[in-house]
This record gives C-alpha cells, sequence and structure tokens, in this order.
C-alpha cells in the first residue's frame, strides 16, 4: 500500500478562489453585455439576409417575364402568379420563393414593397423592431437599397 504524503498535495486557499471569483465576475461584467444584444443584432440581419433573397426572386421573375411586380400585385406575386395586369407571361412553375409563402420580417410583420421604387426598380422595406418608418438601432428600418 502506498502512504500518502498529505504535504507534497496543495490546495487552493480561500484568497485564490477568491481571486479567480473577482476575475470571473469582471469578465461577465465585460463581456456579457456584448451578448445580450446579439439576439436584436441577428434579427436585423436576418431582416437583411430576407431581403436580399427576395431581390433574388424578383430579379429571376423579371429575367423571366420582363418586368417586376407592381406594388398592388406585391410579393405575394412571387409564390402565385398575379392575375391583374400586367399579367406574367412566363411564369414558372412553383413560383419563385422556395417554401411557396412570402417570408415576414423578423418581427413577424409583412415587408413593405414598392414597385416602381423611389430608390430603385422596386424598394423593399422593413420597419425594424418598432414597426414604425424611420428608428435608431435597434427600431432603424432596414432597406434594400441600404443593404451592405
Amino acid at each position: 500500500m502506498s502512504k500518502r504524503n498529505w504535504s507534497s498535495e496543495r490546495g487552493f486557499t480561500l484568497i485564490e478562489l477568491m481571486v479567480v471569483m473577482i476575475i470571473l465576475a469582471t469578465l461577465i461584467t465585460i463581456v456579457a453585455p456584448r451578448f445580450l444584444g446579439e439576439p436584436e443584432k441577428a434579427r436585423r440581419l436576418k431582416g437583411s439576409v430576407t431581403i436580399s433573397n427576395l431581390e433574388t426572386a424578383l430579379k429571376t421573375y423579371y429575367l423571366d417575364n420582363g418586368f417586376y411586380p407592381t406594388t398592388e400585385q406585391g410579393l405575394e406575386a412571387l409564390v402565385q402568379a398575379p392575375n391583374t395586369d400586367p399579367i406574367p407571361q412566363k411564369y414558372r412553375e412553383g413560383g419563385y420563393i422556395e417554401k411557396g409563402k412570402v417570408p415576414k420580417d423578423p418581427w413577424g410583420r409583412e415587408f413593405i414593397f414598392l414597385s416602381p421604387g423611389l430608390h430603385s426598380e422596386f424598394d423593399i422595406i422593413s420597419y425594424g423592431a418598432d414597426g414604425v418608418e424611420g428608428g435608431e438601432g435597434k427600431d432603424a428600418d432596414i432597406e434594400s437599397w441600404n443593404l451592405e
């Protein structure tokens, strides 16, 4: 049997544990606020990506038909052939959006679609977290002509 030599084993002292706790608390205080804002940052990124995907679908619609859907036809024209003028003659079977329904913005609201747009052939807008035009930070609008 081996005999333990307690004097050669060393544990943590109370002071060492307190120092570690203080360091961890300091790190949490510095790092936590950065991660708390991440869900909103993720929503804004998702909004930008969704608008980019809608732009791609609209450009494909244009390539097939020679024109974009009108404001009245809306983004719904990407999932179901419009029955109002201008009626697309070469509408793609199955539509232009993979899942067969127009996505909502990250806050569960419809995107604003203008065609012709005020800034390009069409404009797509999400009014951000507050759902109201304008705003700053998380409430800022996400606009197709301002995507990075």
